[in-house]
Protein backbone atom coordinates (compact mmCIF):
# COMPACT_ATOMS: atom_id res chain seq x y z
CA UNK A 1 0.00 0.00 0.00
CA UNK A 2 2.88 2.47 0.68
CA UNK A 3 4.34 1.52 -2.66
CA UNK A 4 0.91 2.21 -4.09
CA UNK A 5 0.94 5.88 -2.16
CA UNK A 6 4.17 7.02 -3.59
CA UNK A 7 3.36 6.01 -6.96
CA UNK A 8 0.23 7.87 -6.86
CA UNK A 9 1.73 10.60 -5.34
CA UNK A 10 4.80 10.70 -7.71
CA UNK A 11 2.53 10.77 -10.66
CA UNK A 12 0.18 13.61 -10.00
CA UNK A 13 3.81 15.67 -8.97
CA UNK A 14 5.20 14.44 -12.74
CA UNK A 15 1.83 15.73 -14.32
CA UNK A 16 1.92 19.22 -12.51
CA UNK A 17 5.91 19.98 -13.59
CA UNK A 18 5.57 18.49 -17.33
CA UNK A 19 2.28 20.60 -17.86
CA UNK A 20 4.58 23.79 -16.44
CA UNK A 21 7.45 22.93 -18.26
CA UNK A 22 5.15 23.07 -21.44
CA UNK A 23 3.60 26.00 -20.93
CA UNK A 24 6.27 28.06 -18.94
CA UNK A 25 6.67 31.69 -20.41
CA UNK A 26 9.46 32.88 -17.73
CA UNK A 27 12.31 31.34 -15.86
CA UNK A 28 10.99 30.19 -12.55
CA UNK A 29 11.88 33.22 -9.53
CA UNK A 30 14.62 32.58 -7.50
CA UNK A 31 12.42 32.67 -4.32
CA UNK A 32 11.09 29.59 -6.00
CA UNK A 33 14.43 28.11 -6.00
CA UNK A 34 14.87 28.87 -2.40
CA UNK A 35 11.63 26.76 -1.65
CA UNK A 36 13.10 23.87 -3.61
CA UNK A 37 16.18 24.07 -1.56
CA UNK A 38 13.89 24.51 1.80
CA UNK A 39 12.35 21.26 0.83
CA UNK A 40 15.06 19.60 -0.45
CA UNK A 41 17.04 20.64 2.69
CA UNK A 42 13.87 20.13 5.22
CA UNK A 43 13.68 16.14 3.58
CA UNK A 44 17.08 15.49 4.05
CA UNK A 45 17.49 16.95 7.61
CA UNK A 46 14.05 14.93 8.47
CA UNK A 47 15.83 11.42 7.33
CA UNK A 48 18.94 12.32 9.24
CA UNK A 49 16.94 12.38 12.66
CA UNK A 50 16.93 16.39 12.88
CA UNK A 51 14.80 16.95 16.06
CA UNK A 52 13.89 20.43 15.21
CA UNK A 53 13.01 19.62 11.28
CA UNK A 54 11.14 16.47 12.16
CA UNK A 55 8.76 18.23 14.82
CA UNK A 56 8.16 21.24 12.55
CA UNK A 57 8.13 19.28 9.23
CA UNK A 58 4.79 19.88 8.26
CA UNK A 59 4.73 23.50 8.37
CA UNK A 60 8.52 23.61 6.69
CA UNK A 61 7.33 21.52 3.67
CA UNK A 62 4.55 23.45 3.03
CA UNK A 63 6.16 26.65 3.19
CA UNK A 64 8.65 25.32 0.74
CA UNK A 65 5.70 24.54 -1.49
CA UNK A 66 4.16 27.67 -1.33
CA UNK A 67 7.03 29.69 -2.67
CA UNK A 68 7.86 27.52 -5.46
CA UNK A 69 3.85 26.93 -6.76
CA UNK A 70 3.61 31.24 -6.33
CA UNK A 71 6.89 31.69 -8.30
CA UNK A 72 5.51 28.63 -11.26
CA UNK A 73 2.79 30.79 -11.48
CA UNK A 74 4.59 34.14 -11.57
CA UNK A 75 6.35 31.69 -14.41
CA UNK A 76 3.17 30.74 -16.56
CA UNK A 77 1.35 34.42 -15.82
CA UNK A 78 3.64 37.37 -14.53
CA UNK A 79 2.31 38.02 -11.54
CA UNK A 80 0.59 35.93 -8.29
CA UNK A 81 -0.74 36.17 -4.82
CA UNK A 82 2.60 36.91 -3.45
CA UNK A 83 3.97 39.32 -5.59
CA UNK A 84 1.03 41.29 -6.50
CA UNK A 85 -0.92 41.16 -2.77
CA UNK A 86 1.46 39.97 -0.08
CA UNK A 87 -0.75 41.89 2.68
CA UNK A 88 -3.73 39.78 1.12
CA UNK A 89 -1.65 36.21 1.00
CA UNK A 90 -0.72 37.08 4.49
CA UNK A 91 -4.76 37.40 5.71
CA UNK A 92 -5.70 34.37 3.47
CA UNK A 93 -2.93 32.38 5.90
CA UNK A 94 -4.35 34.08 9.29
CA UNK A 95 -7.74 33.13 7.78
CA UNK A 96 -6.34 29.88 7.16
CA UNK A 97 -6.03 29.14 10.91
CA UNK A 98 -9.13 30.66 12.30
CA UNK A 99 -11.20 28.81 9.63
CA UNK A 100 -9.53 24.99 10.32
CA UNK A 101 -10.23 25.49 14.07
CA UNK A 102 -14.26 25.15 12.72
CA UNK A 103 -12.83 21.14 12.01
CA UNK A 104 -10.97 20.88 14.95
CA UNK A 105 -13.69 21.39 16.78
CA UNK A 106 -15.99 19.39 15.25
CA UNK A 107 -12.79 16.88 15.96
CA UNK A 108 -12.97 17.24 19.73
CA UNK A 109 -17.01 15.61 19.34
CA UNK A 110 -15.88 13.06 16.75
CA UNK A 111 -12.51 11.90 17.48
CA UNK A 112 -11.69 11.34 13.89
CA UNK A 113 -7.92 12.33 14.12
CA UNK A 114 -5.17 12.37 16.74
CA UNK A 115 -1.61 14.01 16.70
CA UNK A 116 1.34 12.76 17.87
CA UNK A 117 4.74 14.36 18.48
CA UNK A 118 3.86 17.50 19.09
CA UNK A 119 6.21 19.39 21.45
CA UNK A 120 5.75 19.54 25.01
CA UNK A 121 6.20 22.86 25.78
CA UNK A 122 2.91 24.05 25.10
CA UNK A 123 4.23 27.65 23.42
CA UNK A 124 6.01 25.53 20.76
CA UNK A 125 3.41 23.27 20.22
CA UNK A 126 0.81 26.16 19.62
CA UNK A 127 3.39 27.68 17.80
CA UNK A 128 3.25 24.72 15.57
CA UNK A 129 -0.25 24.12 14.89
CA UNK A 130 -0.48 28.00 13.96
CA UNK A 131 2.16 27.51 11.61
CA UNK A 132 0.75 24.38 9.91
CA UNK A 133 -2.44 25.57 10.02
CA UNK A 134 -1.83 28.55 8.32
CA UNK A 135 -0.63 26.82 5.03
CA UNK A 136 -4.06 24.69 4.69
CA UNK A 137 -5.62 27.64 2.84
CA UNK A 138 -2.98 28.85 0.87
CA UNK A 139 -1.77 25.64 -0.26
CA UNK A 140 -5.29 24.69 -2.10
CA UNK A 141 -5.60 28.42 -3.23
CA UNK A 142 -2.35 28.72 -4.84
CA UNK A 143 -2.40 24.96 -6.44
CA UNK A 144 -5.67 26.28 -7.60
CA UNK A 145 -4.04 29.42 -9.15
CA UNK A 146 -1.57 26.95 -11.35
CA UNK A 147 -4.11 24.61 -11.95
CA UNK A 148 -6.07 27.41 -13.89
CA UNK A 149 -3.05 29.34 -15.24
CA UNK A 150 -2.54 25.52 -17.19
CA UNK A 151 -5.57 26.37 -19.02
CA UNK A 152 -7.72 22.87 -18.79
CA UNK A 153 -10.88 23.52 -18.15
CA UNK A 154 -12.64 25.96 -20.60
CA UNK A 155 -16.01 27.71 -20.95
CA UNK A 156 -19.56 25.68 -21.14
CA UNK A 157 -23.25 26.28 -21.35
CA UNK A 158 -24.57 28.10 -18.06
CA UNK A 159 -25.54 25.83 -15.71
CA UNK A 160 -28.47 27.45 -13.34
CA UNK A 161 -30.21 26.47 -10.18
CA UNK A 162 -33.71 27.94 -9.39
CA UNK A 163 -33.89 29.80 -6.07
CA UNK A 164 -36.28 27.17 -4.22
CA UNK A 165 -33.73 24.65 -5.27
CA UNK A 166 -30.25 26.67 -3.84
CA UNK A 167 -32.70 27.31 -0.81
CA UNK A 168 -32.62 23.26 -0.04
CA UNK A 169 -28.78 23.48 -1.00
CA UNK A 170 -28.41 25.56 1.86
CA UNK A 171 -31.09 23.79 4.17
CA UNK A 172 -29.26 20.60 3.61
CA UNK A 173 -25.51 21.65 4.19
CA UNK A 174 -27.38 23.09 8.03
CA UNK A 175 -28.46 19.39 8.37
CA UNK A 176 -25.16 18.12 7.25
CA UNK A 177 -23.45 19.99 9.85
CA UNK A 178 -25.40 19.89 12.81
CA UNK A 179 -26.22 15.95 12.59
CA UNK A 180 -22.80 14.51 13.56
CA UNK A 181 -23.29 17.18 16.41
CA UNK A 182 -26.54 16.08 17.90
CA UNK A 183 -26.55 12.23 17.00
CA UNK A 184 -24.60 10.00 19.95
CA UNK A 185 -21.05 10.47 19.38
CA UNK A 186 -20.73 6.70 18.62
CA UNK A 187 -22.93 7.02 15.36
CA UNK A 188 -21.71 10.62 14.90
CA UNK A 189 -17.96 9.47 14.59
CA UNK A 190 -19.19 7.57 11.06
CA UNK A 191 -20.11 11.09 9.76
CA UNK A 192 -17.66 13.14 9.55
CA UNK A 193 -17.58 13.33 5.78
CA UNK A 194 -20.67 15.24 6.00
CA UNK A 195 -18.77 18.23 8.06
CA UNK A 196 -16.42 18.00 4.71
CA UNK A 197 -19.36 19.28 2.48
CA UNK A 198 -21.98 21.15 4.87
CA UNK A 199 -20.70 23.83 4.44
CA UNK A 200 -19.61 24.14 0.44
CA UNK A 201 -23.13 23.29 0.56
CA UNK A 202 -24.90 26.11 2.66
CA UNK A 203 -22.35 29.38 1.89
CA UNK A 204 -21.54 29.51 -1.20
CA UNK A 205 -25.54 29.92 -2.27
CA UNK A 206 -25.16 32.78 0.32
CA UNK A 207 -22.24 33.61 -1.27
CA UNK A 208 -23.89 34.15 -4.68
CA UNK A 209 -26.91 35.93 -3.31
CA UNK A 210 -24.64 38.64 -1.59
CA UNK A 211 -22.49 39.05 -4.38
CA UNK A 212 -19.69 37.50 -3.16
CA UNK A 213 -17.85 35.17 -5.35
CA UNK A 214 -19.19 31.82 -5.52
CA UNK A 215 -18.82 28.74 -7.56
CA UNK A 216 -22.66 28.76 -8.27
CA UNK A 217 -22.46 32.10 -9.81
CA UNK A 218 -19.60 30.74 -12.17
CA UNK A 219 -21.67 27.84 -13.38
CA UNK A 220 -24.09 30.06 -14.14
CA UNK A 221 -21.97 32.42 -15.94
CA UNK A 222 -20.70 29.51 -17.91
CA UNK A 223 -17.15 29.25 -16.20
CA UNK A 224 -16.35 26.24 -14.73
CA UNK A 225 -12.38 26.91 -14.27
CA UNK A 226 -12.65 27.57 -10.88
CA UNK A 227 -14.48 25.14 -9.83
CA UNK A 228 -12.41 22.67 -11.71
CA UNK A 229 -9.03 24.26 -10.69
CA UNK A 230 -9.95 23.63 -6.74
CA UNK A 231 -11.11 20.11 -7.42
CA UNK A 232 -7.51 19.57 -9.26
CA UNK A 233 -5.86 20.98 -6.00
CA UNK A 234 -7.98 19.20 -3.56
CA UNK A 235 -6.42 16.14 -4.97
CA UNK A 236 -2.82 17.83 -5.87
CA UNK A 237 -2.81 18.90 -1.80
CA UNK A 238 -4.65 15.88 -0.06
CA UNK A 239 -1.91 13.54 -1.74
CA UNK A 240 1.13 15.75 -0.65
CA UNK A 241 -0.81 16.43 3.00
CA UNK A 242 -0.49 12.56 3.62
CA UNK A 243 2.43 12.08 2.12
CA UNK A 244 4.74 14.92 3.94
CA UNK A 245 2.51 13.88 7.31
CA UNK A 246 4.13 10.13 6.62
CA UNK A 247 7.26 10.67 7.52
CA UNK A 248 7.30 13.66 10.00
CA UNK A 249 8.19 13.61 13.68
CA UNK A 250 4.78 15.65 14.90
CA UNK A 251 1.82 14.36 12.53
CA UNK A 252 -1.46 13.40 13.01
CA UNK A 253 -3.09 10.31 12.53
CA UNK A 254 -6.45 9.09 11.60
CA UNK A 255 -8.77 7.13 13.84
CA UNK A 256 -11.95 6.96 12.51
CA UNK A 257 -13.87 3.38 12.13
CA UNK A 258 -13.65 2.45 8.99
CA UNK A 259 -11.24 0.63 6.54
CA UNK A 260 -8.26 1.33 8.89
CA UNK A 261 -6.21 -1.97 7.40
CA UNK A 262 -6.78 -0.50 4.01
CA UNK A 263 -4.45 2.48 4.23
CA UNK A 264 -2.40 4.92 1.86
CA UNK A 265 -0.01 6.85 3.84
CA UNK A 266 -2.22 7.43 7.15
CA UNK A 267 -5.74 7.89 5.26
CA UNK A 268 -7.36 5.07 5.04
CA UNK A 269 -8.60 4.55 1.33
CA UNK A 270 -12.20 6.58 1.34
CA UNK A 271 -10.70 9.80 2.73
CA UNK A 272 -9.01 10.40 -0.52
CA UNK A 273 -12.32 11.32 -2.07
CA UNK A 274 -12.43 13.80 0.39
CA UNK A 275 -10.18 16.49 -0.57
CA UNK A 276 -11.97 17.58 -3.73
CA UNK A 277 -14.76 18.33 -1.81
CA UNK A 278 -12.55 19.66 0.74
CA UNK A 279 -10.99 22.59 -1.49
CA UNK A 280 -14.65 23.18 -2.87
CA UNK A 281 -15.67 24.01 0.60
CA UNK A 282 -12.78 25.53 2.04
CA UNK A 283 -13.47 28.44 -1.04
CA UNK A 284 -16.79 29.07 0.31
CA UNK A 285 -15.98 29.53 3.80
CA UNK A 286 -12.88 31.52 2.65
CA UNK A 287 -15.19 33.24 0.21
CA UNK A 288 -18.03 33.99 2.85
CA UNK A 289 -15.38 35.19 5.83
CA UNK A 290 -14.40 37.61 3.33
CA UNK A 291 -17.27 38.92 2.39
CA UNK A 292 -18.86 39.14 6.04
CA UNK A 293 -15.56 41.18 7.21
CA UNK A 294 -16.03 43.60 4.29
CA UNK A 295 -12.91 41.93 2.49
CA UNK A 296 -14.55 41.61 -0.58
CA UNK A 297 -16.98 43.82 -1.63
CA UNK A 298 -20.89 43.15 -2.41
CA UNK A 299 -20.86 42.14 -6.64
CA UNK A 300 -17.12 42.53 -7.01
CA UNK A 301 -14.47 40.13 -7.02
CA UNK A 302 -10.71 40.57 -6.84
CA UNK A 303 -8.96 40.12 -10.63
CA UNK A 304 -6.50 38.01 -10.82
CA UNK A 305 -3.70 37.83 -13.36
CA UNK A 306 -4.49 37.03 -16.93
CA UNK A 307 -8.63 37.02 -16.60
CA UNK A 308 -10.71 39.89 -17.26
CA UNK A 309 -13.08 41.72 -14.52
CA UNK A 310 -16.09 39.29 -15.26
CA UNK A 311 -13.29 36.36 -15.10
CA UNK A 312 -11.95 37.43 -11.67
CA UNK A 313 -11.50 35.34 -8.43
CA UNK A 314 -10.77 36.28 -4.93
CA UNK A 315 -7.41 36.37 -2.75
Amino acid sequence: MLTAAITITVATLTALVAEFSLQRRKPLPLYGWVGVVLLAGSEALLFQGHRFVATYFTPLAWTAYLLVVDAAVVALRGRSRLTTSPGKFLRLAGASILLWLTFELYNLRLQNWVYTGIPQNRAAALAGFAWAFATIWPALFETADLIEAFGWFGPWRPWRLSLCAERTLCIIGAALLLLPLLLPRGLARYLFGMVWIGFALLLDPVNRWRGWPSLLEDLRQGQPRRLGALLVAGWVCGWLWEFWNYWAGAKWHYTFPILQNWKLFEMPLPGYLGFPAFAVEAFAMYSFLAGWWGWEKTGQSETRPGQSRAQATPS
